[in-house]
């Protein structure tokens, strides 16, 4: 082994560091202060295993490849006793919020899971009220829930509401200080690292109408685009370039959509065509890493256990991927980590009603679900169809 002691090396020329070659070993008393940057200023292409700390989310993050992309190594939540389950403050978390038991009223209640690992939910913290079928986005820090219909019955009034928590506390959903503009509920929503799209929308009809908010600052929803029709319950996710609506039940020829149509999430503007579903289906459950979109369960007119993907930085119809093997329904619960994605709940047909299970796939591969764990409380219905995570496909 060779050791070479020096306080400052560098070229013979102009101020860049020598090229080390092989294995090389680094001790010190003191410190190494790794290339930093926000999200925008990523390397393109690097080498796998790249290291820097992202400015923007606080953290040091790694490139594990070119099908799974950036993922940030995140501290344990202290909150949470250095728990090493999916109630752990490590890795991606994910919060599921809101819904409606058989028969029973909408409620409040926030379940987390940290997608890196397995196990059941947790108990996060609460809505400002009992809501099912808000619209739901995230960027790194923060989860937002916007409309849904509220009330004791799930048939009870709908709100303009817009609300938020931050994922790195355990602290209840605040009304935010603007809302979206015409109080809806039952459409989709897919962010970027700063931007949240609501679109479509079935209560109190069905709507084209897209609108946006600006995640870190929220304030009331602006125009965005238009869906290609009136839809309700589709399924939405994104890359950190592109926003992608599929599927979904349209009027005025009442039915299901196969209709994939995407957009560059920080433009405005109508949808461009991509493709279409393998199967049209709407009110199941989708999510994204960097490079793939996955739909998954589902109705139309019967219903689903497929799971389907696209790879979004080019068009083209979904590729069948596999099939949940415990669910088989809609009103599901889902999101994304860099590596997973994870769903659960959910109208099962032929069963209990209303799901407790949580499944999951690696997103990178292809195949069959694999048992997550469970909803920790009951068995839910979600009808809030999105990827609300601080390590999904669009940050």
């Amino acid at each position: 082994m060779s050791e070479l002691n020096a306080s400052n090396l560098r070229k013979e020329h102009g101020n860049e560091g020598p090229d080390l070659v092989g294995v090389t070993e680094l001790t010190s008393p003191y410190f190494m202060v790794p290339p930093s940057g926000t999200t925008a200023e990523r390397p393109q292409n690097p080498e796998k295993g790249t290291l820097r700390f992202n400015t923007d989310i606080g953290s040091l993050e790694y490139f594990k490849g070119d099908t799974i992309g950036w993922e940030s190594i995140d501290r344990v939540d202290p909150n949470l006793g250095g728990l090493t389950n999916s109630a752990a403050g490590t890795g991606t978390r994910a919060l599921w919020a809101g819904g409606y038991t058989p028969g029973g009223p909408c409620f409040n209640n926030v379940d987390a899971i940290t997608l890196d690992t397995l196990g059941n939910t947790h108990d996060f913290n609460n809505l400002t009220t009992g809501t099912t079928g808000g619209f739901t986005c995230s960027d790194r820090t923060r989860a937002v829930y916007a409309g849904g219909r509220t009330g004791t019955t799930p048939g009870g009034p709908v709100t303009d509401e817009i609300q938020y928590a931050t994922f790195s506390t355990q602290a209840d959903y605040q009304d935010s200080t603007g809302n979206i503009t015409t109080a809806s509920a039952f459409g989709c929503a897919f962010s970027d690292k700063t931007r949240g799209i609501f679109a479509g929308r079935s209560v109190p009809n069905y709507n084209e109408t897209m609108e946006y908010v600006t995640v870190q600052s929220l304030g009331n929803a602006i125009d965005y685009g238009d869906l290609h029709a009136d839809i309700g319950y589709g399924y939405a996710f994104a890359s950190s370039t592109r926003g992608f609506h599929l599927g979904g039940l349209k009027t005025p020829s009442p039915g299901s959509n196969n209709v994939i149509e995407y957009w560059t999430t920080q433009s405005t503007g109508n949808g461009t065509d991509f493709g279409d579903l393998h199967y049209a289906k709407y009110e199941g459950g989708a999510g994204s890493n960097a490079t793939r979109g996955i739909v998954a369960a589902g109705y139309g007119p019967n219903y689903t256990a497929l799971i389907e993907y696209v790879t979004m930085a080019t068009t083209g119809n979904a590729i069948d991927f596999g099939s949940l093997t415990n669910l088989n329904g809609v009103g599901k619960y889902s999101a994304a980590s860099p590596t997973r994605f994870v769903m659960g709940g959910g109208y099962v047909q032929g069963g209990d009603p209303f799901s407790t299970v949580i499944e999951y796939v690696q997103i990178a591969t292809t195949g069959n679900a694999t048992d997550f764990g469970d909803f920790s409380s009951f068995g839910r219905r979600a009808n809030s169809f999105n990827n609300t995570s601080n390590g999904h496909g669009g940050l």
